[in-house]
């Protein structure tokens, strides 16, 4: 499988000459050390994508020739989640994990049993998210928004056409809700913190219009819980 690098411009053009520099560049010539004749994946994060073989490699760069492009269109039912801001590194772990089985979009969420904060701004988010695209080869890097309060997750749930809210008590299966749902374009999933959700929270989220579901009967990590979610939703949604 070729190795992504994401650029701000995707050459297009069949033998079309590109420089790959920066820290992508670096990255590509110094630490993985590709070489004269390998292949590469240069990627927009928005869909544009184009397949290049290196012609020449410096210290710090690569000179390469287009051999095909092409666009990947979005997934045509947006999936955006909600994930209650974990302490430490597993909020690292948490964007990785989202990235890698697909999320659209990524809203971490102040709960109030959040144990962990983003006070420095979501920046460092966006770079795992980026890091996290390339190492899953995505062609469409996900939004990672600004940390949402509990209001501001009530608009996200009023706004989606199918809103789920992952809960250990929950009496309700996910297969059977994601059952009565057709013809849908966007999804939101809320997984709560460590701590688990409040009752007013709960509360807040159903009467905007969410589903509150049992996932199943293991009760997951924070941090892990956002991907077996998704997987959950994609398969039956059938966009897996």
């Amino acid at each position: 499988m070729l190795t992504l690098f994401l650029v701000s411009r995707v050459p297009t053009q069949v033998g079309e000459k590109f420089t790959l520099d920066g820290d992508e560049g670096h990255h590509a010539a110094k630490v993985l050390r590709i070489g004269v004749g390998e292949e590469v994946l240069l990627g927009d994060g928005r869909g544009s994508w184009a397949k290049a073989s290196v012609l020449a490699a410096g210290k710090k760069s690569l000179d390469l020739t287009v051999l095909e492009s092409g666009f990947q269109k979005a997934s045509p039912i947006a999936m955006s989640v909600v994930q209650a801001i974990p302490k430490g590194d597993r909020a690292k772990e948490a964007i990785e994990l989202l990235t890698e089985a697909g999320a659209d979009r990524i809203i971490p969420w102040q709960a109030a049993r959040s144990i962990g904060k983003a006070q420095d701004g979501v920046e460092k988010f966006e770079k795992t998210a980026r890091e996290a695209s390339k190492q899953s080869r995505r062609l469409w890097m996900p939004e990672v928004a600004n940390v949402a309060s509990t209001s501001n997750v009530v608009d996200e749930v009023r706004l989606a056409d199918l809103a789920i809210v992952f809960h250990e008590s929950a009496t309700q299966k996910i297969s059977d809700v994601l059952q009565k749902f057709e013809n849908i374009s966007s999804v939101l999933i809320v997984i709560g913190p460590e701590g688990g959700l409040t009752d007013d929270e709960i509360k807040l989220f159903s009467g905007a219009g969410a589903s509150v579901v049992l996932m199943g009967r293991p009760v997951l990590r924070s941090a892990h819980a956002g991907i077996a979610a998704i997987a959950a939703v994609c398969t039956g949604l059938r966009i897996w």
